[in-house]
């Protein structure tokens, strides 16, 4: 079965469970995170993202896209030489931002417990 006629499927039977896997993404939540603050150009989205993480022109090509097709990002392209492209949220996207931003902060906030659970489980399978 191609890829596209397995998402096909897939968006047909549950359509948020695809936008959730999009959201959720490695980049997904990086791109959201970003662009919560402001409109980036592609090289300074990459640039803000890497501080972070090491992020493939490819695959945040493909995020954008993807959240793009989603309406969760807007992308203005302007027609100068050489060409711009900004990317933003859209309103879609800020709300979905900033659920993914109280998600990114409890996880700051509760990561030693976090860690004291990941010890007393390996701990305990020793």
């Amino acid at each position: 079965m191609a890829v596209s006629t397995h998402r096909t499927r897939v968006e047909a039977l549950c359509p948020y469970r695809l936008v959730l896997e999009h959201v959720t993404s490695r980049w997904g939540v990086l791109v959201l995170i970003a662009l919560e603050q402001r409109s980036y150009r592609f090289s300074e989205l990459r640039r803000a993202i890497d501080e972070t993480s090491r992020v493939s022109e490819k695959s945040l090509t493909q995020t954008l896209q993807t959240l793009e097709r989603d309406g969760l990002v807007h992308r203005d392209a302007k027609p100068v030489i050489p060409p711009r492209v900004d990317y933003s949220l859209t309103e879609l996207g800020r709300e979905a931002a900033e659920q993914v931003r109280t998600l990114a902060t409890w996880t700051e906030r509760r990561m030693a417990d976090v860690e004291q659970a990941r010890t007393a489980y390996d701990e305990a399978r020793s």
